[in-house]
C-alpha cells in the first residue's frame, strides 16, 4: 500500500512551506541508526548527506546524535518503531520536509535473542514491507534504498520458506503475518524465534529484489545487504552462537562496523547507478563454508 492522498498532500505542504532560503539537504535516513552498523553507516554517509537516524530507544538515539555532532555531522534523531505503519510515515514526512531524500538505509530489525518470534516477524518482515512502500513514494530521482538482512537468511532451507506467503506480503499484510506465524508455529518452541528470524531475513532478500521493478519505474534502487558476524551491540547479545561462524569462515574473524559501513555507502552512491535488485552477501565467507544449517539443527 503506498502513501494515501491525504498522507502525500500533508507531505508535500510541509515542502512548500520550508524557509525557502534554506538550501536544499541531500538526506539520508537510517532506520536502527543509534548504534552498530546503522550508526557506523551514519559516519560514512554523513560526509556528504544531511543524516536522520531512527530507532525505537531514544536514549540510544541521543547518545548517537552527539557522537555524529561531535564528528561535525549534521544530523538528528527521530524515534520509530518500523513495525508500526503510522511511524514510518511519520518519518517519511520529516525527511520529506528536511530535503531531497536520496539515500535510506533499513538497518532496523531485531535478533533471535531480543523478543519473541511473533515481534521478530513483525519488526524484521513487516517493518521492511512499511519502509520500502511508504519511502518509495518519497524519495528523489536516482535515489537508493538498502534493506539490510542477514547471512541467516542463506542458512534456512528452501522447503522451509513459505514462498506463498511472501506473495501475500503485497496484497494482504495481515494474512502474510498469519501465515508466516503459522509456518514458524510449526517448529518447537525453544527455535521459533531462531526460524522467525532466518524467515524473516530471507523475506528481505526476496522482497527487496522483487520490488527492483517497481522501484525502477520512478528511477529509484532497491537492494539488500546480508551482513555475517560483527562487532555490534546486537552481535554481542548473540556471541554463545558465533563461534562456530567464527572458525567456520574464511576470515576466521568478526567483521568491523565500519568495513559494512564502507559497502552500504558505496552501494548507495550514485556512480553505481546499475546495482539494483540483487542481495550482497558480506559474511567473511562464512556460509561458503556450508556452516550454519537448519537442516543439521533439525536432524
Amino acid at each position: 500500500m503506498a502513501l494515501n492522498h491525504d498522507d502525500k498532500e500533508k507531505a508535500f505542504n510541509e515542502i512548500e512551506t520550508k524557509n525557502s532560503e534554506r538550501p536544499v539537504k541531500n538526506v539520508c535516513v537510517i532506520t536502527g541508526g543509534g548504534s552498530g552498523m546503522g550508526l557506523a553507516t551514519a559516519k560514512v554517509m554523513g560526509e556528504s548527506h544531511y543524516i536522520i537516524i531512527s530507532g525505537r530507544t531514544v536514549s540510544k538515539l541521543e547518545h548517537a546524535i552527539d557522537e555524529l555532532k561531535l564528528m561535525g555531522i549534521e544530523a538528528e534523531a527521530f524515534p520509530c518503531d518500523v513495525s508500526k505503519r503510522e511511524d514510518v510515515v511519520a518519518l517519511a514526512h520529516r525527511a520529506m520536509a528536511i530535503g531531497d531524500v536520496e539515500v535510506v538505509i533499513h538497518a532496523a530489525g531485531m535478533s533471535p535473542t531480543m523478543a519473541d518470534a511473533q515481534k521478530i516477524m513483525a519488526v524484521n518482515a513487516l517493518g521492511t514491507i512499511h519502509v520500502n512502500e511508504i519511502f518509495y513514494d518519497v524519495m528523489s530521482e536516482g535515489g537508493c534504498l538498502i534493506d539490510v538482512s542477514s547471512m541467516s537468511a542463506y542458512f534456512m532451507p528452501k522447503a522451509i520458506l513459505p514462498m506463498k506467503a511472501f506473495k501475500l506480503s503485497r496484497v494482504d499484510k495481515k494474512l502474510f503475518m498469519a501465515k508466516m506465524m503459522k509456518r514458524v508455529n510449526l517448529f518447537p518452541k525453544k527455535m521459533r524465534s531462531q526460524i522467525a528470524y532466518g524467515m524473516s531475513k530471507a523475506f528481505v532478500v526476496w522482497y527487496a529484489k522483487t520490488d527492483a521493478g517497481k522501484f525502477g519505474e520512478r528511477h529509484l534502487r532497491v537492494l539488500s545487504i546480508s551482513p555475517g558476524s560483527f562487532e555490534t551491540p546486537m552481535g554481542d547479545a548473540e556471541k554463545d552462537n558465533l563461534q562456530e561462524y567464527i572458525e567456520s569462515s574464511a576470515l576466521k574473524r568478526l567483521g568491523d562496523v565500519e568495513e559494512i559501513a564502507f559497502l552500504m555507502a558505496a552501494c548507495a552512491d550514485k556512480r553505481a547507478g546499475y546495482l539494483t535488485g540483487v542481495d550482497i552477501l558480506c559474511d567473511g565467507g562464512c556460509v561458503a563454508s556450508g556452516v550454519g544449517s537448519i537442516k543439521a539443527k533439525l536432524s
